[in-house]
């Protein structure tokens, strides 16, 4: 078996009602997983591809979302993070049939989008990460 990863999604936006809830829960989680949020203002804020906006007039996002983890132990730390910084246990940390391997836990956000920790197993990456350098145009139009 063999999993393909950053080739299909550029980013994913969700849609918040309360936009400190949020940012609290994301950066808890982010921080869990080693990571931290990239930037933001009043109305956002960002950590690579994942944008939480607030949402205004327009209806909040249900989604789920998975973000990776390096081990179990690991899916068990973010799920704690996560029920910490205020989420609602939607699955506890546990192997799941998927496939071979998968371990992960489920907790919903402040707006009841399922946030998922996963581990798929041992395997080997060939890459850290995907990394894009944008080059200039020649013409801003084309």
């Amino acid at each position: 078996m063999e999993f393909h990863f950053g080739r299909l999604i550029d980013h994913v936006q969700l849609r918040v009602a309360d936009l400190e809830a949020s940012r609290r829960f994301y950066q808890a989680t982010l921080r869990a997983l080693g990571r931290d949020l990239s930037g933001g203002g009043d109305w956002y804020f960002h950590a690579d591809e994942l944008f939480v906006t607030a949402a205004g007039e327009e209806p909040v996002s249900r989604v789920h979302l998975a973000f990776q983890t390096r081990d179990q132990a690991h899916v068990d730390a973010v799920y704690q993070a996560m029920l910490g910084a205020g989420g609602r246990d939607n699955g506890p940390p546990g192997f799941r049939d998927y496939h071979r391997g998968y371990y992960g836990a489920f907790v919903l956000d402040p707006d009841g989008n399922n946030i998922e920790a996963v581990y798929h197993g041992p395997a080997d990456r060939s890459a850290t990460s995907v990394v894009l350098t944008p080059t200039a145009l020649p013409d801003a139009t084309a």
